[in-house]
């Protein structure tokens, strides 16, 4: 059971880098995201090369991603949401993969001189800057339709509320890339830990288990986004 229990091993805060003009460079999660992107756009290319009229197999199958997708951002944002389709969609869809990734793709048969490959999500560096972009993308939504004027939610209801409504715009990228970051971890170093102890038997429910969560997970990313864009175009 040796080579299989050095296969599930999770190395953690061991990490891979390249050191390009000078700077180091994490690899691990541009190796893994570049294959997350390069399946996406793909896939997208492949489904939706030949259109027809009357949907049918991967077109099909992208017209109800792309439905699924509108009936979120509808939902959340409401009659502005058209625009902000594209970035839930490609929010939802790279999470979706990257989670998923994770479990079905045998990253750590790929050896690299330090750390190992996973999900793209397992890493922090990942889900902070998917924090920080919805963080941008919120400000901006408030910016773009209410000038400096968006800033005066702060004052509301009370203006003693403004340290705490201050507080509230850092705790809102902290919540997003935690809860996305330890989610994915946690199943990974369950799995791996399970199939140490008890290799093919007790795994494979679990691993059933990471791939409702990490679905899960990325539908709750994509709607607390939405929510906060819709709530920056709304008021407070």
């Amino acid at each position: 059971m040796n080579p299989l229990y050095d296969m599930c091993a999770v190395e953690v805060g061991q990490h891979y880098y390249w050191l390009i003009a000078g700077y180091q460079v994490h690899a691990q999660v541009l190796i893994t995201s570049w294959f997350v992107i390069g399946f996406l756009l793909i896939g997208c290319f492949v489904a939706s090369r030949n259109l027809q009229e009357i949907p049918e197999g991967g077109q099909n199958f992208l017209e109800y991603v792309l439905e699924f997708i509108r009936d979120l951002a509808k939902t959340q944002i409401g009659h502005e949401s058209r625009k902000w389709v594209p970035y839930l969609g490609t929010l939802f869809l790279f999470i979706f993969v990257s989670n998923w990734s994770g479990a079905l793709v045998p990253w750590r048969l790929i050896e690299l001189p330090n750390g190992e490959l996973g999900a793209p999500t397992a890493d922090i560096n990942t889900t902070v800057a998917l924090a920080l972009m919805t963080s941008t993308a919120y400000f901006y939504a408030g910016l773009t339709k209410k000038g400096f004027g968006y800033f005066s939610k702060y004052l509301k209801p009370t203006p003693i509320l403004l340290p705490i409504n201050i507080l509230e715009d850092f705790t809102k990228p902290l919540s997003l890339s935690f809860r996305l970051f330890g989610n994915v971890l946690a199943d990974e170093l369950v799995v791996a830990v399970l199939i140490s102890l008890v290799p093919l038997v007790v795994p494979i429910p679990m691993m059933l288990l990471g791939l409702f969560a990490g679905a899960i997970q990325s539908l709750i990313f994509a709607t607390l986004a939405g929510a906060y864009i819709g709530e920056a175009l709304e008021g407070h």
